[in-house]
């Protein structure tokens, strides 16, 4: 069995381009609704950094405090807009598995230098 920041590296790794899933969000699909705020600490881990954690927010579209302006840019240049206040609007943008269709692993993607 997979340990819990396993489990969550595999949702993020999947989160399509133009897309953001919550904290909560991630939480849920892994089985473990009351763990959003580990799914944060999981962020830290070095193992996960090549995946695609701007693409996570707060569930009220907020942005990540610390690197807010990089994670704006990078969800602007993937096609997101925002609020004035600079959050998400998550009736447009949320992430919905069942729904959108299942983009692939960019773990296995190849590496190109």
């Amino acid at each position: 069995m997979k340990s819990f920041n396993e489990q969550v590296f595999d949702i993020v790794a999947r989160i399509p381009a133009g897309r953001v899933a919550t904290y909560g969000q991630i939480a849920r699909m892994i089985g473990r609704p009351r763990m959003a705020r580990f799914v944060g600490y999981a962020s830290n881990n070095k193992a996960s950094w090549d995946l695609p954690w701007h693409r996570v927010v707060f569930k009220d579209g907020g942005l990540v405090p610390g690197w807010a302006d990089q994670q704006y840019k990078s969800l602007r240049s993937e096609g997101v807009k925002f609020a004035k206040d600079k959050k998400v609007d998550m009736r447009k943008y949320q992430w919905a598995p069942t729904t959108d269709a299942p983009p692939p692993d960019i773990r296995d993607w190849p590496l190109k230098f």
